[in-house]
């Protein structure tokens, strides 16, 4: 396997392989661009948001600034829309349902690193675990969405949440860690 193929299915990986550090370089400049673009050229901010990411659904939108690490893991919904200064940690697939909506400051993190701490120190190795966010999901401003969660339809993520394990359909959840508050 390349070391993209072991980053992509979750298995400990180099990221300072050359055509790593080449996809980050080549999704950094197009970030650049994006982020660049005057807030009157949408046209131009849509044809660089289908470069950056992998699949992206009918009006779909990032508000710049955005940041992810390759861009190609990254699938969007339908009406999906993230605001201002989000991060998407993308070196495990992140799938986005139709009809979301993040608030500002959003992290979407499919990256991690081994809890053993010699192998994370001198092992050279990462590791990435899919994120996975059901359709017509509100994620409130500063939420933090951690490794390998997936999150259900219909839910609403209070804002300022650290969401490090899964969340079921149909509830409200808040809080660090983030729990579920209510049903919807």
């Amino acid at each position: 396997m390349t070391e993209k193929e072991k980053m992509i299915s979750g298995v400990p990986y180099r990221a300072n392989d050359t055509e790593l550090i080449q996809l980050r370089a080549e999704v950094r400049k197009l970030l650049g661009k994006y982020n660049q673009t005057g807030v009157n050229d949408d046209d131009t901010q849509r044809i660089l948001l289908k470069q950056i990411l992998g699949k992206t659904g009918e009006n779909s939108w990032i508000e710049p600034p955005f940041y992810c690490d390759y861009g190609f893991n990254i699938i969007t919904g339908n009406d999906f829309y993230m605001n201002f200064d989000c991060v998407i940690l993308d070196v495990a697939p992140v799938i986005i349902g139709d009809n979301v909506m993040c608030g500002p400051k959003v992290q979407i993190l499919a990256a991690t690193h081994s809890v053993d701490s010699h192998e994370r120190n001198f092992s050279g190795t990462e590791l990435g675990c899919s994120v996975t966010i059901g359709n017509r999901v509100w994620i409130g401003a500063g939420v933090i969405i951690c490794p390998g969660v997936t999150i259900g339809d219909d839910v609403v993520i209070g804002a300022g949440s650290v969401v490090t394990r899964d969340v079921p359909p149909k509830v409200f959840a808040a809080g660090n860690p983030c729990r579920v508050i209510k049903s919807i």
